[in-house]
């Protein structure tokens, strides 16, 4: 028995794969720098949430949309690199967890700052 799910497991293998495929595939002038965060499959590994960052905050639309548009192309590129049964379709979203973090970690130090005013 794995210690964890298959659907983790190939998490993991199509994140890299995705990456690949816009860094080296897709080839629009228009998308920005983005790093593919994370993938979160559904249990039935039909489905695929692919989380991705964009290193310029007004890229952030114009990529997201590229990508929803070139989903039927990395989906027919995973098919022919993975030998799965079942190809799962992509919905391409803004990882906020990032941003999330810096707010936090500015939070933090500003607390930090304030109780050593006092």
């Amino acid at each position: 028995m794995h210690p964890y799910k298959r659907s983790k497991r190939l998490g993991v293998l199509l994140r890299e794969e995705v990456a690949d495929i816009i860094l080296n595939k897709i080839k629009d002038p228009r998308l920005g720098f983005i790093t593919v965060t994370d993938v979160e499959l559904s249990d039935d590994l039909r489905n695929a949430k692919v989380f991705v960052s964009v290193l310029k905050e007004e890229e952030r639309t114009q990529s997201l949309q590229i990508l929803n548009e070139a989903k039927g192309f990395v989906r027919n590129e995973i098919a022919k690199r993975l030998r799965i049964k079942i190809i799962p379709t992509f919905e391409f979203l803004i990882d906020e967890s990032i941003e999330h973090g810096f707010k936090i970690d500015k939070l933090l130090k500003e607390i930090k700052k304030n109780s050593e005013d006092i």
